[in-house]
């Protein structure tokens, strides 16, 4: 006998869960606290419309990776299945599943033609449209001016933020780029002409992507279409979403029938992406008739480390009230360690770090959080110094390394003649050529009606590259013509380019090994379009680049800022730096808005652990890392530490623990998994410096 609906797809959830999940049409939000069960809700809601009969082919389910979005719809492929209903009637891979610019691009694909898209447009990421800026920028001359004009990235940074908060030049400037101020006349015109070229060579940037779909959306014909395609529209992490990504979801559904929304306002702190908190926040006020369910049972914190949080977000101006709770009511109360400077902070942090792991927690079950890259290093030097193995999050990703973006610019240039970016980057790979003879050779493979590599075949550019010209075009040619497979395109592309690796850079071996990695990607896919355009969008995160000697310890520490952190969690979570100028940095309190943010912050880098959490407040901080410099700044405890939060702490001086605390210890519990619950203790005298007290909070 097959298990019921309720069972399988109810069973598992809680009171809160359950109402999110049986929700109808209505416009839902559901307000999910950290840790409260988020994702399982959402696959349940989907799973639960499927089997009531709603189309996989009428869900759209908009998360902010791929990876996010295939992993809810296995899950909800494995619910249904238990049910014993036909495939045919649940068939998941028809839900429409991916991140806002993977849909949009869907959409533009299939119906862009409406909007004077050309069905071959290519897509930049976002060094490829750093480059193209900068071609724009050297056109207009802007790099000869008498004043320092702002580099490639930085105009693009601006660009992007106006596209994707809908605010002007003047104000993006204003409030997020002062220093850029005096050039709002150049920018103005480099953004026109930047736009321009971009449609000139039939190429989209990143945030093009959203801005076109909402066009499409804007033409009510192909809205009224779309929206009869989709009934369902689920949005996940709605606490990230910028206000062009809001604009879509309510052009997708202007009556809000059918949108579900989840996430968290406690959790919004990517306004440096344009994100804002108040798309969530007005949720109801745009759909009215809309239902909020909150989650509050969490299922990954103790309740010690849920009550400091609670204790964070209490104070912030505004909010969904919510109060985390959690069955674990055991645990040890997180601890606020007061220390001399950031080298006792290492110190310290390695002792309970070690002493963990030898209590049994593996390294990579504990975390060191952050709030900028840099604040780690004093630690990084420490453990690197006493051979404890560590990863730090962040890097050089995939598509930012050399090789990579040189090979991709042949497909590139193979699937759009008009791409400049693409045709620059490949044609100065030979030598003898230079960015203004390839702009020249790029305009003749441009000029003809129908784009093509023939009047390539009767000329030689260039006396040093008379012995590869002819090759070159032939790749080209076998490339362009469609004919092979993806994977095989690479494969020739790969066979022409790889000699060169050791001629334009270093370590070409794991360069490489690299390339024959993506050539294993390609072979996934169906096209080169889909190819090009789905490996820009979600790009896969790491490089063999730069390695060096493989590492046969698989037990590392886990080093990570804070940003980087969300939606991971660690048995024990240490927080250094906790001082005002920190946490929250000096760069995020110039308005009321950014400190509330940082708040934010520190609440989602608390929500991170799981049985035992730390948090660092050093009280020197040296001018210079040189010990011949002995100049140092007293550091303030953070803003966020206020009394009713550090009530909910234990405090410790050092090593040591602070006053009658000490005694009473041992009324913690002594039944928790190895390695969590004790305060652990270094015997050793307290240190100069260790009196100094937290109670102004």
């Amino acid at each position: 006998m097959l298990p019921s609906i309720q069972d399988v797809i109810l069973g598992p959830l809680n009171s809160q869960q359950r109402e999110a999940v049986q929700h109808g049409q209505q416009p839902l939000l559901i307000v999910a606290g950290a840790g409260t069960g988020k994702t399982a809700t959402i696959v349940h809601r989907v799973a639960w419309l499927v089997a009531h009969g709603v189309s996989p082919h009428s869900i759209m389910l908009l998360t902010f990776t791929r990876r996010a979005a295939e992993e809810m719809i296995r899950r909800v492929s494995s619910l249904l299945s238990r049910l014993g209903l036909s495939q045919e009637s649940t068939h998941t891979s028809h839900i429409w599943g991916g991140t806002f610019h993977a849909i949009g691009l869907r959409f533009l694909r299939q119906l862009g033609h409406y909007i004077g898209l050309p069905p071959n447009f290519t897509v930049l990421d976002r060094s490829d449209a750093e480059d193209l800026m900068n071609v724009v920028r050297s056109e207009l001359k802007l790099e000869k001016t008498d004043r320092r004009f702002p580099k490639k990235g930085t105009c693009v940074d601006i660009y992007s933020r106006m596209v994707n908060t809908g605010e002007s030049l003047e104000t993006v400037l204003e409030s997020t780029f002062p220093w850029c101020c005096h050039w709002h006349s150049e920018l103005a015109e480099l953004f026109e002409v930047y736009c321009q070229r971009k449609a000139e060579y039939a190429t989209l940037d990143y945030d093009d992507l959203l801005m076109q779909w909402l066009k499409l959306l804007s033409h009510s014909q192909i809205a009224e279409h779309i929206r009869k395609r989709i009934s369902f529209v689920l949005v996940d992490e709605y606490q990230d979403t910028n206000p062009i990504q809001a604009q879509i979801l309510y052009a997708l559904s202007p009556s809000g029938q059918g949108v579900t929304v989840v996430g968290d306002d406690a959790q919004s702190i990517y306004s440096f992406r344009g994100a804002t908190v108040k798309n969530i926040l007005d949720f109801p006020k745009h759909y009215p008739s809309a239902r909020i369910v909150t989650l509050e049972q969490n299922y990954r914190s103790t309740m010690p480390i849920l009550r400091a949080a609670n204790a964070v977000m209490a104070s912030a101006k505004e909010r969904f009230t919510k109060n985390l709770w959690s069955e674990q009511r055991a645990g040890c109360l997180p601890r606020l360690v007061t220390c001399d400077d950031e080298y006792e902070q290492a110190d310290l942090i390695i002792r309970e770090v070690l002493a963990h792991h030898e209590l049994g927690t593996d390294l990579r079950r504990q975390a060191v959080l952050f709030r900028a890259s840099h604040h780690s290093l004093p630690l990084e030097a420490e453990l690197t110094r006493r051979e404890i193995p560590y990863r730090k999050y962040g890097g050089l990703k995939f598509l930012e390394a050399a090789h990579i973006k040189d090979l991709l610019a042949f497909l590139r240039l193979a699937e759009n003649p008009r791409d400049v970016v693409a045709g620059v980057r490949v044609l100065c790979l030979l030598p003898g050529i230079g960015p203004a003879k390839a702009q020249k050779l790029l305009e003749q493979v441009a000029s003809s009606p129908q784009p093509s590599f023939d009047p390539w075949k009767e000329i030689n550019p260039s006396r040093d590259s008379a012995d590869i010209w002819p090759s070159f075009v032939s790749v080209m040619e076998d490339v362009a013509s469609r004919n092979l497979p993806v994977a095989a395109q690479i494969h020739r592309v790969r066979i022409f380019y790889e000699p060169m690796l050791p001629v334009l850079y270093d370590n070409p071996i794991p360069r490489a090994k690299d390339l024959e990695q993506l050539e294993q990607i390609a072979s996934r896919y169906k096209d080169r379009q889909t190819f090009l355009a789905q490996i820009a969008i979600d790009p896969p995160n790491s490089t063999q680049d730069f390695a060096g000697k493989p590492d046969l310890n698989d037990d590392f520490l886990i080093l990570s800022t804070i940003h980087s952190a969300k939606g991971l969690e660690w048995d024990v979570v240490y927080i250094i730096n906790a001082t005002d100028g920190h946490i929250p940095s000096d760069m995020a309190t110039g308005s009321e808005a950014e400190i509330e943010e940082e708040r934010r912050l520190f609440y989602v880098a608390m929500t991170r652990a799981r049985r035992v959490l730390y948090v660092y407040t050093p009280v020197r901080y040296y001018v210079s890392p040189s010990f011949a410099d002995s100049r140092y700044g007293m550091g303030l405890p953070s803003r966020f530490l206020t009394p009713e939060v550090v009530e909910c702490f234990e405090r410790y001086h050092g090593d040591v623990l602070d006053g009658e605390m000490q005694a009473n210890y041992q009324q913690y519990p002594n039944d928790l998994p190895s390695g969590i619950g004790k305060p652990i203790f270094a015997r050793r005298s307290q240190k100069a410096g260790g009196d100094i007290s937290m109670e102004s909070g």
